[in-house]
């Protein structure tokens, strides 16, 4: 046996721990997105529908992602195509909330106040598009895998007929 069946049989019995720990690590910089958002306070600016429905995003975000680290951990294709669209999401969520709140300006005790700072619109873009990237890392090493997996499953299963 070459290094290359060796590597591809192991897949049988092992799990696609590196694809789940990107998804679950992808999680963690949302919810660094999340709080780095929401625990800004300026005026109301933030007490709107569009906060309302990023919210209920975020939580839908981390459900589904979990969901699809459990799945491409069993070489489930469908779960690593979700983790690439969902990262993809991340991408265009930068055009959104920070857009909006970097623009914007508030009046507090008639002092024009800036919603958002350079720094924080800084780190926030940074977890988004980290948590993206590994998102679409995640999926891509998740296809590569289950493919992989796939074909070899296919290989055995003509040999044994």
């Amino acid at each position: 046996m070459d290094d290359k069946q060796i590597r591809r049989d192991i897949l049988r019995y092992s799990k696609n721990k590196t694809s789940s720990g990107l998804a679950i690590l992808a999680i963690v910089f949302n919810v660094f997105y999340f709080v780095s958002i929401y625990k800004s306070d300026v005026g109301n600016y933030y007490y709107t529908w569009l906060t309302g429905v990023s919210i209920i995003f975020n939580l839908v975000f981390m459900l589904t992602v979990f969901l699809c680290s459990e799945g491409v951990k069993n070489y489930k294709l469908g779960y690593a195509v979700t983790l690439i669209v969902v990262g993809a999401i991340q991408f265009a969520r930068t055009q959104i909330i920070p857009k909006k709140a970097m623009q914007a300006v508030v009046t507090l005790n008639d002092v024009e106040t800036a919603v958002m700072t350079v720094g924080q619109h800084t780190r926030i873009l940074i977890y988004l598009i980290v948590s993206g990237t590994l998102l679409i890392a995640a999926g891509i090493i998740g296809i590569s895998k289950t493919m992989t997996l796939n074909a070899y499953n296919k290989e055995l299963e003509a040999k044994k007929a």
